[in-house]
């Protein structure tokens, strides 16, 4: 990684602005938080500027309240689970800008820890607004980036801070984000191997364009599997289909040829009749009957994937192999899932629904590294340079 890190620089007595990723799903009825994970990849970071006496600024969005007020998108439920997580109280203001903010700052001691109320309260954070920027960087004396979720977009609080303060650098979770994917698209280790699932061809087509220079074997499920196999002149019955999409599968099949990079499709599908728990199902070779869908890969596709995964050094997965979260249309996701767990490989999982399946499954712990963001990871993924990243100060 050639960003500098926390690390490298004396944060000590110092205020610390950090942008976090605490956009967390909150219960509609209570507004408690469903699912801490985000908060918890933030600890380390957070947890170091207070060991090493610095004055910690968090500065966070939840959801897309449209640069207005929202109650129910407040921070103050994140503020009180880190307060627990850390065990010391975490104050929450009810603004990120504007004197009541700039007093309470100044105002803290060393080891102290502020959250600021959601930056998208303010059209300006979207839209990268420098005199909003400048507002937020005079909170801090250093800035922090540990939100990888958020380091695809160039917004205030990822880009437009940097430009008016010296010292910008990455936190630990942002770090070993940048050093998995780096390692993943410069210089992995062989056999590498990626399997990418998930709705869309389009999502992906980028992904895919950009992988197929680097990686040994692509493996493709999911709803996307189906305009490729399309592409192949076979049916598929109501299976999601790309129709606009048929030619670049087409090329991206040749692609793959030329560059002696294995392509592998399903072979045999679960399909069912409607996409409910209810739904009758079966498993079928090559077609899919008119008015069946295919909602998962089966299990001699699952076996063919082992076959290719079984002797990876390193794995890149993002996309589910099905509709995983109806649960009878989950095992292909989760075979491939508890197959790569125990091998001796490096996997990567890309965030969003990937993330949330491995979760599901109960295999967090057994993967090398499970990113944060979906869409950055994705970008990341396409060769993209993410301005949340390339902002920051190199080593």
């Amino acid at each position: 990684m050639n960003k500098k890190s926390i690390k490298d620089i004396d944060i000590k007595g110092k205020r610390v602005l950090m942008r976090a990723d605490f956009n967390v799903p909150l219960n509609k009825e209570d507004l408690k938080i469903d699912d801490d994970i985000r908060i918890k990849a933030a600890l380390p970071t957070i947890k170091y500027a207070i060991e090493n006496k610095a004055r910690l600024i968090l500065m966070s969005h939840l959801g897309r309240p449209n640069g207005k007020v929202q109650d129910s998108m407040r921070l103050t439920p994140a503020a009180e689970r880190l307060s627990e997580l850390l065990g010391k109280p975490v104050k929450k203001l009810d603004d990120c800008i504007g004197d009541d903010v700039k007093k309470a700052v100044m105002g803290m001691k060393d080891g102290d820890v502020i959250l600021l109320e959601n930056l998208r309260f303010h059209p300006e954070e979207e839209k990268n607004d420098p005199v909003f920027a400048k507002k937020l960087a005079s909170l801090g004396e250093v800035y922090v980036n540990d939100a990888f979720g958020t380091a695809h977009r160039a917004h205030a609080s990822t880009e437009g801070v940097t430009k008016f303060l010296k010292v910008s650098v990455a936190g630990f979770l942002l770090a070993k984000e940048i050093e998995y994917f780096d390692k993943a698209l410069t210089d992995p280790p062989k056999p590498f191997v990626a399997i990418l699932g998930g709705a869309k061809v389009s999502d992906k087509i980028m992904v895919i364009e950009n992988l197929m220079e680097k990686v040994d074997a692509l493996l493709i499920g999911g709803g996307m599997a189906y305009t490729f196999i399309k592409a192949q002149g076979k049916e598929i019955g109501n299976s999601k289909l790309e129709a606009d999409k048929l030619d670049v599968a087409k090329s991206l099949m040749q692609k793959a040829k030329e560059k002696g990079v294995k392509l592998l499709l399903p072979i045999d599908h679960l399909i069912a009749d409607a996409i409910d728990a209810y739904s009758n199902t079966r498993v079928v070779d090559e077609t899919v009957p008119h008015n069946w869908m295919a909602v998962d890969i089966g299990p001699k596709t699952v076996d063919e994937f082992k076959k290719e995964l079984r002797n990876a050094k390193m794995i890149i997965w993002n996309g589910p192999m099905g509709i995983f979260e109806i649960s009878k249309f989950a095992r292909g996701t989760e075979d491939i899932a508890r197959f790569i767990a125990g091998l001796k490989a490096t996997t990567i999982i890309g965030g969003g629904d990937t993330a949330s399946a491995i979760s599901k499954f109960g295999l967090t712990d057994a993967m090398s590294h499970i990113s944060t963001g979906g869409g950055a990871s994705l970008e990341y993924m396409e060769g993209k340079v993410l301005p949340g990243i390339a902002a920051l100060n190199n080593k």
